[in-house]
């Protein structure tokens, strides 16, 4: 028999609230099996489920992630999957980039006021 896990189960396996599986559940990104009135996940939506977190993780969009899962259940392993994983991937590098360049930018900007201020205090003794 395969295995399947409730909400509560899957939900502990992997760290997150059964409210968050649900919420990926409405958002049609997994979707359990009926086994009467209860919701049960296959090993394939453990899979899926972990892939979305992992895109969650590294700030991928829930379309960006959605595109990716239906590509990979149209031609798992295949070269249209991993092009838009590198597309995808390059353009989360990019804008982590962008947003280390206004950090750093912000930063220099902290510590100069910073500086100023001390000055001021420094003067002020």
């Amino acid at each position: 028999m395969r295995q399947v896990y409730s909400v509560n189960q899957l939900a502990t396996e992997l760290g997150v609230t059964p409210r968050t599986i649900r919420f990926y559940e409405t958002k049609g990104l997994i979707a359990p099996q009926r086994a009467g009135n209860a919701r049960v996940f296959t090993h394939r939506d453990r899979a899926r489920l972990l892939l979305v977190l992992r895109g969650k993780r590294l700030g991928f969009s829930l379309d960006d992630i959605r595109e990716y899962l239906d590509l990979y259940d149209a031609e798992r392993h295949q070269a249209g999957q991993i092009t838009l994983l590198l597309e995808l991937t390059q353009r989360r590098i990019d804008d982590l980039e962008g947003q280390r360049r206004d950090l750093e930018q912000t930063l220099a900007e902290l510590r100069e006021i910073e500086r100023q201020a001390r000055t001021a205090l420094a003067e002020n003794e």
